[in-house]
């Protein structure tokens, strides 16, 4: 799998998950609410460890900074 998950991305899923943890754990959210924002935290969480986006390579999206790749010519005059 290639990550597709960049820093800042990365930033923004773990804040999701921790505000989904905190509206769970002070019942601010309970049954059916709780579960789905629940799994939706534990997946944000998953990606940020795995670095990979199933829905990102779904629609051809990356976060990931680009590397960039070498394209000076060889100038040994030959």
């Amino acid at each position: 799998m290639t990550k597709n998950v960049g820093t800042t991305d990365k930033v923004i899923r773990i804040v999701i998950a921790a505000i989904a943890a905190t509206l769970i754990i002070t019942k601010t959210l309970t049954g059916v609410w709780a579960i789905v924002i629940g799994i939706i935290g534990a997946a944000m969480l998953v990606t940020v460890i795995n670095g990979f986006c199933g829905i990102y390579k779904i629609f051809g999206v990356s976060t990931c900074p680009m590397k960039k790749e070498d394209t000076s010519e060889d100038s040994s005059g030959s």
